[in-house]
């Protein structure tokens, strides 16, 4: 899947610590009008991990 740079920025400037949390990456989602599938896949490339998952969508 080919994240875009923009995304992937986004992720990054999202993240603390290299944490990004399931709600802060839903609402990004959702703000950036992408699926949490390509916020999963930012942050796997930024080497970001998703903490506190509350539906098991990353």
């Amino acid at each position: 899947m080919d994240v875009s740079s923009a995304i992937l920025e986004a992720v990054e400037k999202t993240s603390t610590e290299k944490k990004i949390s399931c709600p802060e990456a839903r609402k990004l989602a959702e703000e950036l009008k992408v699926s949490p599938k390509l916020i999963r896949e930012a942050a796997n490339k930024l080497k970001i991990k998703i903490i506190a998952c509350e539906l098991g969508c990353f």
